[in-house]
């Protein structure tokens, strides 16, 4: 009795990134059949879809032996079972370490536990996001979290040196795992507006200037951490809440700005400013206590983004009050104090 059975034999491996595309988002041989039919019907003709679903599931096998190097992707190059190009080695690891916002934001700032690994059904639902497609992103969060958390130097480098990713996307894992090491609170309802670009756009600042870059530093933080000194700095600014300093700073600020904002603006901004002003400098003194510090975003939004709507100041009305409010000599001179 004969079986009839497929045989390829080759020597470099040939990944169609389309199909493996496929196959990172959870589908079966089948729906990823139908896809490229739909896709390349042209090019495929009257070729039998049984052929096409062969062709497909010898890939989908492929890959599933190529995921076992993938959790250490400088393995990729070391090994021989798979010969492979250097760009289809690329293509294996930035496709398989990238992620969807948003999912990501769903999953930002929780513990990166095995509990909320198994609640990533209702992420999938929310998300639209096949539930394979979710874990293989949980998991890869938390490979690159655990293996850069006590490293020294720039975070995005070390995601970049450690996983062969590209700037870009060690730059976006940089800020997912510097939220979750800092446990920064980002679930509440208030911040559901918020998208995963807002928070990428916070982390990266808060990265650049306010972790230590020296990698000697004097309270050996990690990348992941927030400068103690520059903590310790933020302190000095609660002189600026005390009565005469407060009315000395809004005088300085107010005669910076009057010349360049509207009457109805200037006006609306003088009377928050002292309000505001005690919300700014009491979330930078919070920043020294770790419940403080997890609230950081909820008070941003709480203490400073509502005050600001309800008063109909526009978004380059506050760049351009904050950045007058930090270059004010009292100001500057408390936070070299």
């Amino acid at each position: 009795m004969f079986t009839e059975v497929d045989v390829f034999i080759g020597n470099n491996t040939l990944i169609d990134p389309d199909i493996y595309q496929y196959w990172l988002e959870g589908y079966t041989a089948q729906e990823a059949a139908r896809l490229v039919r739909e896709k390349e019907l042209a090019v495929l003709g009257n070729v039998h879809e049984d052929l096409v679903i062969s062709d497909i599931l010898d890939q989908f096998r492929t890959f599933q032996l190529i995921e076992k190097l993938l959790p250490t992707p400088t393995q990729l190059s070391e090994q021989w079972t798979f010969q492979l190009t250097p760009k289809t080695q690329r293509i294996l690891i930035e496709k398989y370490y990238d992620f969807d916002d948003s999912v990501i934001r769903e999953i930002l700032g929780k513990k990166l536990s095995g509990r909320n690994r198994k609640d990533l059904d209702d992420v999938s639902d929310k998300t639209n996001v096949g539930i394979k497609s979710c874990r293989r992103q949980f998991d890869n969060v938390k490979r690159v979290y655990k293996t850069v958390e006590d490293m020294s130097g720039n975070l995005s480098q070390n995601i970049q040196t450690n996983f062969l990713l590209p700037k870009k996307l060690a730059q976006r894992y940089a800020a997912v795992v510097y939220i979750a090491n800092n446990r920064f609170e980002t679930s509440k309802r208030k911040l559901h507006y918020l998208q995963f670009s807002d928070f990428l756009h916070c982390s990266t600042e808060m990265m650049a200037n306010w972790s230590c870059t020296n990698p000697e530093c004097k309270y050996e933080e990690t990348a992941m951490d927030i400068d103690r000194e520059f903590l310790q700095n933020l302190r000095e600014l609660r002189i600026l809440v005390e009565r005469e300093s407060l009315e000395e700073h809004k005088s300085l600020v107010m005669r910076m700005l009057k010349s360049k904002v509207s009457e109805k603006k200037f006006s609306d901004i003088d009377s928050m400013f002292k309000s505001l002003s005690r919300n700014v400098i009491n979330i930078a003194y919070g920043l020294n206590h770790s419940k403080e510090m997890r609230d950081l975003f909820l008070d941003i939004v709480e203490k400073i983004i509502e005050p600001s709507k309800s008063a109909k100041l526009s978004h380059p009305d506050m760049i351009l009050f904050m950045r007058l409010y930090k270059e004010s000599p009292q100001f500057m001179e408390s936070f070299k104090t």
